[in-house]
């Protein structure tokens, strides 16, 4: 069994907007990232810092992308994705989690089902499978596993707010992905960005995935 948290709260303060609500082929960034998602599991939760009846949560785009079943963790603090994703772990039940980030344009579910199905080889002290690059792992597009909250509780406990700076300190599982397939961690930080993913041919994940339907 798996669950899916994705991380839509924070600022947005480099894109000037809410990234999660950004159309990509007049869908919210947020609906394709939760589209692909269901299709590794309908256990989905977004934690998100909307909190009262006129915020985005009651935005058609919500209403209308959303299944009714997804489930909401407000944020209780803006001091970033890692303290977000803290937040979030204490309420999954099954072994594995899936963290994404809300702004992946290019995201792949036979990527993720690929890397899923490895799981079962993982390491039982392993914390989590991720992606491994130049600049480090890529902790908001992978696998944890939820046993690892009281290590991610202590580590913040301490002062510590990377991801990068945890996981140095745990047993990581590497998983491998194709160089042309690198896009997929492709994120939407700034209207630069944005435009660049727009104007770019070779950037069509989202049209690669079909929509399921809303139940």
């Amino acid at each position: 069994m798996l669950s899916v948290i994705i991380l839509a709260g924070g600022k947005s303060s480099r894109m000037g907007r809410d990234k999660a609500l950004i159309l990509i082929d007049g869908v919210p960034l947020i609906a394709h990232v939760c589209n692909v998602a269901r299709k590794l599991s309908e256990n989905i939760y977004i934690v998100t810092k909307l909190r009262s009846q006129g915020d985005s949560l009651e935005n058609p785009c919500y209403r209308d992308y959303l299944p009714p079943h997804i489930q909401y963790i407000y944020e209780q603090e803006q001091a970033g994705p890692l303290v977000a994703f803290a937040q979030a772990l204490p309420e999954i039940k099954t072994e594995w989690v899936l963290l994404l980030a809300c702004d992946l344009p290019n995201l792949c579910s036979d990527i993720l089902r690929k890397w899923q199905e490895e799981l079962i080889h993982v390491d039982h002290n392993a914390i989590a499978a991720l992606v491994k690059v130049e600049k480090g792992w890529e902790p908001l597009c992978g696998f944890y596993r939820q046993s690892a909250v009281e290590s991610l509780k202590k580590f913040i406990a301490q002062g510590g707010r990377s991801f990068q700076g945890w996981l140095q300190q745990n047993q990581v599982h590497e998983l491998t992905i194709d160089a042309g397939n690198r896009q997929m961690f492709f994120n939407c930080n700034t209207p630069e960005d944005l435009q660049w993913w727009m104007e770019s041919p070779e950037n069509s994940g989202s049209k690669n995935e079909k929509s399921l339907p809303l139940q």
